[in-house]
C-alpha cells in the first residue's frame, strides 16, 4: 500500500490501523542534536485524545507514545525516529455486524474496490485514529520549525452553522492561551457555549456535524516553497486534504477572491512591507513573510445512528443504524492534527531551503 509517506527532506511515514495492535510513525530526515523526549510528543497527543467535550467518542485511549529509535540521551541522532502508540481500548467485535456492509460516507466500498480486501474493524487504515501517528510526528516537526521562530496555532472557527465572532477573539499574544482554555479549542468563549448546545442537540438526534479549522502560521520567513509543483500552498493544501474529514482547503481570503477584482485582492506594498494579506502569506507558491492563514473545511462524521440506505458485499440493499463509540463532530480533535500536518510541511520546506543556501 503506497501513499503513506509525506515530505521530501523531512519524511514522515505513518502505519497502523484503528483496531490493530498499535499505530505509529517513522520520521526520517530529522536533524541531529534536536532535544527530544517522549513528554514533548505526549503533550500534542493529549490534545488529540477524546476529551470531556460533548463531541467526543467514549473510546478511552491513553495514546501513550514510545520512542523506539533515533534518540540517544535526549537528543536526535540524525537516524530515523520510530514512534509507537499502542491501542488499549480497541473493540473490533463492535463491528462484527457491519463487516459485510458498506457504511455510507466511509472508505469501506472504495478500499475494497482498490485492494480487494478491507479491514472492517472501525475502518482500519481509513479510520481517524490513524491521525494519532501524524500528531506524534508533527510534534517533532514543530520543534524543528520553532528553532527558526515559526509558530503554528490552529483553532475551531466554526461547528455546523455556528462561527466565531472575530471581534471577540483575543490578541495574537493571548491566542494560544485562549484556545487551550476550553475543550472545543475555540478562541471565542461565547461561541463555545452555543457550539456545545448544538452538538448536544445533534447527538440526541443520532446525527453529526462538520466544521471549519483555521490555522495561522506566525514568524515564517519569506522564501520557503518549491515552484512549480511543490509550491508551499500546494503542499499545505495536500497535507490538510490528506486528513480524512477535510473536503476543502482555503488559503488567505480563499473562496471570496473568485468574486472580486484585482484592485481589491492584490496585496500592495510600501517600504514597510505588504499593506494587506489577501494571499494568506504565500505568493507564487513562496512564502512572503506575512502570516500564513489556512482553513480546513471538515465534513460531518459519517458514522451516525440515523437509518441509512446502503448495500452489502453481495449487492443486497440494506438499512443500517450505526451504533458504538463515535465522535459527533471531528472538531475539536482534528485541530491538533491540522497543526501537525502544517508543521510537517513547514519543517520539510525549511530543511529544503537550508540544503540550497
Amino acid at each position: 500500500m503506497s501513499g503513506n509517506t509525506i515530505g521530501s527532506v523531512f519524511r514522515v511515514t505513518t502505519w497502523g490501523e484503528s483496531h490493530g495492535t498499535a499505530l505509529g510513525a517513522v520520521v526520517d530526515g530529522c536533524p541531529p542534536g534536536l532535544d527530544l523526549n517522549e513528554a514533548d510528543i505526549q503533550q500534542a497527543l493529549d490534545r488529540r485524545r477524546p476529551s470531556t467535550s460533548v463531541s467526543s467518542t467514549t473510546r478511552k485511549e491513553s495514546d501513550k507514545v514510545e520512542i523506539l529509535s533515533g534518540v540517544f540521551e535526549g537528543k536526535t541522532t540524525g537516524t530515523p525516529v520510530s514512534l509507537i502508540i499502542k491501542n488499549v481500548d480497541a473493540k473490533p467485535s463492535s463491528y462484527d455486524e457491519l463487516k459485510d456492509v458498506f457504511r455510507p460516507g466511509q472508505g469501506d466500498f472504495t478500499y475494497l474496490q482498490k485492494y480487494g480486501i478491507r479491514d472492517w474493524r472501525g475502518g482500519g487504515r481509513a479510520s481517524g485514529r490513524e491521525t494519532a501517528a501524524r500528531v506524534a510526528a508533527g510534534a517533532i516537526a514543530a520543534k524543528i520549525i520553532a528553532q527558526a521562530g515559526i509558530d503554528v496555532i490552529a483553532y475551531t472557527q466554526a461547528i455546523g452553522s455556528i462561527s466565531i465572532d472575530r471581534g471577540k477573539m483575543p490578541s495574537d499574544k493571548n491566542l494560544r492561551k485562549s484556545v487551550r482554555e476550553n475543550s472545543l479549542f475555540c478562541p471565542d468563549q461565547q461561541a463555545v457555549a452555543s457550539m456545545e448546545k448544538k452538538i448536544a442537540a445533534v447527538r440526541k438526534k443520532g446525527d453529526s456535524l462538520g466544521g471549519v479549522v483555521e490555522i495561522i502560521v506566525r514568524g515564517c520567513p519569506a522564501g520557503l516553497g518549491e515552484p512549480v509543483f511543490d509550491k508551499m500552498d500546494a503542499d499545505l493544501a495536500k497535507a490538510l486534504m490528506s486528513i480524512g474529514s477535510v473536503k476543502a482547503v482555503e488559503i488567505g481570503d480563499g473562496f471570496v477572491l473568485a468574486g472580486l477584482q484585482g484592485s481589491q485582492t492584490n496585496d500592495q506594498m510600501n517600504k514597510k512591507g505588504f499593506k494587506t494579506n489577501h494571499a494568506g502569506g504565500i505568493i507564487a507558491g513562496i512564502t512572503n513573510g506575512e502570516q500564513i492563514i489556512l482553513r480546513a473545511y471538515c465534513k460531518p462524521i459519517p458514522s451516525i445512528a440515523k437509518p441509512q440506505h446502503t448495500i452489502d458485499c453481495k449487492g443486497k440493499e440494506r438499512i443500517i443504524e450505526i451504533q458504538g463509540r463515535h465522535d459527533i463532530c471531528v472538531l475539536p480533535r482534528i485541530v491538533p492534527v491540522c497543526e501537525a500536518m502544517v508543521s510537517i510541511v513547514l519543517a520539510d520546506h525549511l530543511l529544503r531551503q537550508k540544503a540550497i543556501s
